[in-house]
């Protein structure tokens, strides 16, 4: 069972910038990606990285998002700029899906609240 842990959620106003951080358990082979869900509504895809590197985003985050990998091979951020009200959710990273489907294996999710 893959153990994952998010960090580097808080309150941030408009226009400021946040950094998320995924620690797996293990390497990170698979694709790796971030979603997050605000109460009421499905959990959306934001942005994911294949482990060659190839990085997918949903289109409300492109130009202010960056999925990178980390330092270590079981280490994914996700670089927030220009934060908006509306990035306000909870934000969980997924190992093992795909773009289309996300895998078995979350992290308990961070809160990043964009509020003046």
């Amino acid at each position: 069972q893959v153990h994952i842990v998010e960090s580097g959620g808080g309150l941030v106003q408009p226009g400021g910038s946040l950094t998320l951080s995924c620690v797996s358990s293990s390497q990170l082979r698979y694709l790796t990606a971030w979603y997050r869900q605000i109460p009421g509504k499905q959990r959306e895809l934001v942005a994911a990285i294949t482990p060659g590197g190839t990085t997918t985003y949903t289109d409300a985050v492109k130009g202010r998002f960056t999925i990178s990998r980390g330092g270590t091979q079981n280490t994914v951020n996700l670089q927030m700029k220009k934060l908006k009200p509306e990035d306000t959710a909870v934000y969980y990273c997924n190992l093992g899906g795909t773009t289309n489907k996300p895998g078995n294996s979350w992290g308990q999710g961070t809160q990043v609240t964009v509020s003046s």
